[in-house]
């Protein structure tokens, strides 16, 4: 998780649900499964594995679980099979993934995680030429962040503007994203925080500057999936804001997690609310 992890460098009806999330008794030996799914971020799952591994080891400690296994995803498609085959208990999840998934998994909130540098709470349109959010409208935008038109045109723009209202410049990478602006090969682009940090040191892009920002969004989510029994779901909660204490201080500082609070629906209503229009 050091890219959680550092950078940070995620119903239908009661039918759906049932076939979509498997029960407590497919999971692996009994084993606490917790799932992050960081969409966007810098590097690979393969990287923030290790660290993921410590972090949810020390979880097991303190709540006295027999054993546990972390999955660090970057897709919704990866996060699918790990919750297919393990049926995990818990989840932290980047917001758009959340809202994404909350219905199709009954996720339930029970905590706040902030990270280090995570990216995804506060967005940016960015431009060399264009002074003001009317200077990017029916122009070119690069982003790395179209995958969810639904989070970006309802969450993440407040109902000011939508996708659709430019050229999309489709991207893959973070950095790829900006050099598109600073090449000149899209007027504006959309990125968020964590990119916006790195503006000033990225060559060529003294330019460059913020024409328009999003409301600042909630921290990542820790959710409770259905699968997680109620007795050990309470107790979890309420262990939540000592996980980054004594023996799991270094361990959440190696994933890059600041804090973790409890939390519960009403911190999430306005985003969900908005997604759900």
């Amino acid at each position: 998780m050091r890219v959680i992890i550092r950078s940070l460098v995620v119903a239908a009806g009661l039918t759906a649900l049932a076939t979509a999330v498997p029960t407590p008794a497919q999971a692996d030996g009994g084993s606490v499964g917790i799932l992050v799914l960081k969409e966007h971020g810098v590097g690979t799952a393969a990287q923030a594995q290790p660290y993921l591994d410590k972090f949810v080891a020390t979880a097991a400690r303190q709540n006295g679980w027999a054993s546990a296994k972390g999955s660090y995803q970057t897709t919704r498609t990866g996060a699918d099979k790990f919750v297919q085959s393990d049926a995990p208990h818990y989840g932290i999840f980047s917001v758009g993934a959340f809202l994404g998934l909350q219905s199709k998994y009954n996720l339930e909130v029970i905590g706040q995680v902030s990270v280090a540098r995570a990216g995804g709470q506060q967005y940016h349109l960015i431009s060399k030429s264009a002074a003001d959010l009317a200077g990017c409208q029916g122009k070119t935008l690069a982003s790395d962040h179209a995958d969810d038109p639904k989070f970006i045109d309802k969450v993440v723009s407040g109902g000011k503007w939508k996708l659709g209202d430019f050229t999309l410049v489709a991207t893959t990478r973070p950095l790829q994203t900006i050099k598109k602006v600073i090449g000149d090969e899209a007027v504006c682009a959309l990125i968020d925080d964590a990119q916006f940090a790195e503006l000033a040191q990225i060559q060529g892009a003294g330019g460059v500057k913020s024409i328009w920002s999003s409301d600042k969004l909630p921290p990542m989510v820790m959710a409770a999936f259905p699968s997680a029994p109620a007795a050990e779901k309470k107790t979890f909660q309420g262990s939540l804001s000592k996980l980054c204490d004594g023996e799991g201080k270094a361990a959440c500082s190696e994933v890059g997690i600041q804090s973790i609070k409890v939390a519960g629906a009403a911190d999430y209503a306005a985003v969900v609310a908005a997604y759900g229009k």
